[in-house]
């Protein structure tokens, strides 16, 4: 069963609200995997990697609210990061791995402005 669009419209607003902390997250990560690994960087790539999976999850069911009437997020372009993403992390090496993440951020910090037009519109 599809979600109404109030609930969708509604997980927009949280992920609006959670998305910037996942940017600066990813970040964070993107410094620690380029030579500046901290004893928790697994930990902040893990919590990382449940983030980015629960936007990946609200963004698949408000795909068609987030491009109603206009294309905000190109859905081929979108699963394209994340699978290269997930391959990176897959690999286990931290340059690739962050190399990925710093282009998932581009999709993110896109993906942002996407839900900051449709919610601002609403």
């Amino acid at each position: 069963m599809e979600n109404s669009r109030s609930e969708q419209m509604e997980a927009l607003k949280v992920l609006e609200e959670f998305n910037g902390r996942l940017i600066s997250n990813m970040k964070s990560l993107v410094n620690e995997l380029s030579g500046n690994r901290l004893e928790d960087t697994d930990k902040l790539l893990k919590t990382v990697i449940d983030s980015l999976n629960w936007e990946i999850q609200v963004v698949k069911s408000t795909m068609d609210v987030l491009n109603d009437g206009t294309t905000r997020v190109d859905k081929d372009s979108f699963n394209k990061a994340i699978v290269s993403l997930s391959e990176a992390i897959s690999s286990g090496d931290d340059n690739r791995m962050a190399g990925q993440f710093q282009e998932t951020i581009k999709v993110f910090e896109n993906l942002d402005l996407a839900v900051k037009a449709v919610v601002s519109d609403k």
